[in-house]
């Protein structure tokens, strides 16, 4: 059914699925019958592989919305072999498309799998059962007319736990009605809710902000965090691992907030407490402080304030009138680009799965694709 025209999409960031392998086909007991051949002998065919279940990692895709109504995911089996030696038809693959930056957990183990970070990153996670071979497979000088032939094995079958993480340059982060939002509509093409209550945003956006010289940045605005994200108060806890990935963070402060509210100090301050509790690594993320609403009265009062509280700098721009954005932009490809350029320095470690020795690698990339698990036959002979 199609989507009336103005509605929203839900963002759905983590599901649960069922995967299963097709099955392999039986083999084939028949001989060949045909007047003037007497004794033709035994022509049974093999049975065809099941097919696998590949997850590829593809851009355009932004949640795994798709998924969340379709638990049950199964490849083709595999046809059974037929007479005068015909070989059954292989299952076709099932090929499960998600987002970029979505990881693969074993939903009984919980061991990550895989992490498909790159465009067109694909991971097999079910194995097809091999065909079984027909009569004529088992022929030989001794035993000229057999009658047996081998069942198809099943294909693999597992539950999986698929967790979205957003990919972004630069992750806008604030208390609620910081300005986070407005911030994001002026600098890219995004259109985010904007109102003037808390909790506006109520799931990540994603935004391009276009630089001159042919540059871009994607900018994430999170939902505006509050005390106790990292518990499970409001809404941050749902969403903070959405700026894990970002590169750098850029920390808005409302310069005037309204009566009742923490001050800029203190805001500031309480969303970096939120920031350690959950994550020391995230704590440690390269940071631009922005003091927001620039344009209000008294706010380069609270500006300076900000900034001799802190001891160090702090840019003033305003999402509404545009002032200090372009200075902000530029800030932030600096910091981006050695935060890229100290990325290529750092030699990334290689993690090796640990599978159990006595069953064959189910988790494996095609071969000549970049990713953690090493490339690998498909001959199994288990079909597990």
């Amino acid at each position: 059914m199609k989507r009336p025209a103005g509605t929203l999409r839900p963002f759905v960031d983590e599901v649960t699925i069922q995967v299963r392998a097709g099955r392999g086909g039986d083999g084939c007991v028949s001989f060949r019958r045909e007047k003037f051949v007497p004794k033709g002998g035994p022509n049974g065919g093999d049975g065809g592989n099941g097919g696998s279940v590949v997850i590829e990692a593809r851009t355009g895709v932004d949640t795994l919305l798709e998924l969340a109504g379709r638990h049950h995911w199964w490849a083709e089996n595999g046809r059974p072999g037929t007479g005068s030696d015909c070989h059954g038809r292989n299952g076709r693959d099932l090929t499960v498309t998600v987002p970029t930056g979505t990881l693969i957990f074993d939903d009984g183990s919980g061991r990550l799998l895989k992490d498909l970070v790159h465009e067109g990153q694909r991971v097999y996670v079910a194995r097809g059962g091999r065909g079984g071979h027909g009569n004529a497979y088992y022929v030989s000088s001794t035993h000229q007319a057999p009658r047996e032939s081998q069942p198809g094995l099943a294909g693999r079958e597992r539950m999986l736990r698929l967790e979205l993480k957003l990919i972004a340059d630069i992750g806008l982060v604030g208390l609620p009605n910081a300005g986070k939002s407005t911030m994001l509509a002026r600098m890219t093409r995004a259109r985010p809710k904007i109102a003037d209550y808390p909790f506006t945003t109520t799931e990540p956006q994603l935004g391009i902000a276009d630089l001159p010289g042919y540059r871009r940045l994607v900018l994430a605005d999170i939902p505006g965090l509050i005390e106790g994200a990292h518990r499970g108060v409001g809404l941050g806890d749902a969403f903070l691992k959405h700026i894990e990935r970002t590169r750098t963070i850029v920390h808005l402060v409302d310069l005037c907030p309204p009566e009742g509210s923490p001050s800029p100090v203190e805001a500031y301050r309480m969303i970096r407490r939120e920031l350690g509790e959950y994550s020391p690594v995230l704590a440690q993320r390269r940071e631009i402080v922005v003091g927001n609403k620039l344009d209000l009265t008294d706010a380069r009062d609270a500006l300076a304030a900000l900034e001799s509280e802190l001891g160090q700098s702090v840019l003033g721009v305003s999402g509404v009138s545009g002032q200090g954005l372009r200075e902000l932009t530029e800030a932030m490809w600096t910091a981006v680009q050695e935060t890229r350029d100290s990325e290529k320095e750092t030699k990334p470690e290689r993690i090796d799965f640990d599978f159990p020795p006595s069953s064959t690698r189910e988790i494996h990339e095609p071969p000549g694709a970049a990713g953690d698990a090493e490339p690998e036959s498909r001959d199994n002979g288990s079909g597990a």
